[in-house]
């Protein structure tokens, strides 16, 4: 069960690097306005928040890498605090922007947070 937990961490990682670079390059550009269903207008009206927001991700997943690369003990903790983040962030935009960010923001966080416990 620890090579599942670190596998879903892992992804949850990479999700949230993928998340960085459509809100903090590609927002205003043909694939951030497809993913994000976005006006063109709309798109260059809001990319400064959504650089900033594409930040925010990247410092998610740069703590579930640090919990990874920690490893044992310090790097378990570490892992419960950045997917917790990652669970509540997930939670509050699915209740206030969209309900499908439930399924990909929060959803495989708490995964790998239940696979990180079982192990």
């Amino acid at each position: 069960m620890h090579f599942i937990a670190q596998i879903l961490t892992a992804l949850v990682a990479l999700l949230h690097l993928y998340f960085l670079a459509l809100e903090m390059f590609f927002w205003d550009k043909p694939l951030g306005r497809r993913v994000f269903n976005l006006t063109p207008e709309f798109a260059t009206a809001s990319k400064a928040l959504a650089a900033n927001q594409g930040l925010y991700n990247g410092f998610l997943a740069t703590g579930l890498i640090w919990s990874l690369a920690l490893g044992g003990r310090e790097g378990f903790h570490v892992a419960i605090f950045f997917l917790t983040c990652v669970i509540v962030a997930g939670i509050y935009g699915a209740l206030t922007v969209n309900r499908r960010i439930f399924f990909f923001q929060a959803l495989p966080a708490l995964l790998a947070l239940v696979a990180l416990h079982l192990r």
